[in-house]
């Protein structure tokens, strides 16, 4: 599911923001963005997100911010002097006359380097941990809010196919039985006049009646619903069950469609498919 959640956490002069965004996905994929002093919490902060996630991919950004009221810098006086020999060696190379000066150097920003002294890694990981967790339990909420939306549309959909079984079954059942006559009359029509074997007939009746029969896909697919219907109930994540349950229903329908030889049937059959697409597409939402 997609989601989204923002927490920060502030004590003694620092303040741990926390990000944590949520894309669908069929795996748990996680990348973290951390600031130097949590570099060796990585995988801590991996295993906290397994533990209340299963599935899409997951994203952390954490900062940290040292409030102070004049921030304290220096200079890298090493780097300085790589600066100044590396613009002499320029000024040579391109025949310039001006002599490289202090204001040439000072205009790099990157000599000037803020102070660690006060930096607490403990302090730090401490903070961002209380962050992570409470960015984690907003999270949930509002995947669980989108969740019961998406429940919803689960179960109206599933009583859609439910509900338009029942009438490929009634239709099933009359179409088996005109079948037969019609199969009958025209028999009778092309051996008008000749001797016909009854039991024949009624052999070749039997086999054409049962290309023709959808009862056991008409029962596979009601299992395959029930079923469906159970996993909606499950507290623990049922994603990948849906998923292939929604695969083996594709199926059913697919072959009572093959055998529909039957208008109505046929446009149900249509039906069926397009609801059984929208739930899959769906299903890349959920745990």
């Amino acid at each position: 599911m997609t989601a989204f959640s923002k927490r920060e956490v502030k004590e003694e002069g620092r303040t741990v923001s926390v990000e944590i965004k949520t894309l669908n996905g069929r795996y748990l994929e996680i990348s973290c963005k951390l600031p130097k002093t949590l570099f060796d919490k990585e995988f801590e902060i991996r295993e906290m997100l397994k533990k209340n996630l299963s599935r899409g991919s997951v994203y952390v950004f954490v900062s940290i911010e040292h409030d102070s009221p004049e921030a304290e810098f220096t200079i890298d006086h090493e780097l300085a002097a790589n600066y100044k020999d590396s613009l002499a060696e320029l000024r040579k190379n391109l025949a310039i006359k001006q002599a490289v000066n202090l204001d040439h150097i000072l205009t790099l920003s990157s000599l000037y380097l803020k102070k660690t002294e006060n930096v607490d890694n403990n302090l730090d990981w401490k903070l961002a941990k209380t962050a992570i967790q409470e960015a984690i339990k907003s999270l949930k909420k509002m995947r669980a809010a989108e969740g019961k939306q998406i429940l919803k549309d689960f179960r109206d959909r599933i009583k859609n196919i439910s509900d338009n079984l029942d009438k490929i079954e009634e239709i099933a059942i009359n179409r088996v039985k005109d079948g037969r006559e019609r199969l009958r009359q025209k028999i009778y029509q092309l051996f008008e006049n000749d001797e016909i074997d009854e039991i024949r007939i009624q052999q070749e009746i039997i086999f054409q009646a049962n290309k023709l029969d959808i009862s056991e896909e008409c029962v596979r697919l009601r299992s395959h619903i029930k079923f469906f219907n159970e996993c909606l109930k499950q507290k623990e994540p049922a994603g990948q069950k849906i998923n292939f349950l929604l695969q083996e229903m594709n199926r059913e329908v697919n072959t009572i469609g093959s055998k529909a030889e039957n208008a109505e049937l046929s446009h149900i059959v249509v039906f069926l498919k397009e609801e059984i697409e929208k739930i899959r597409e769906q299903v890349q939402n959920i745990e």
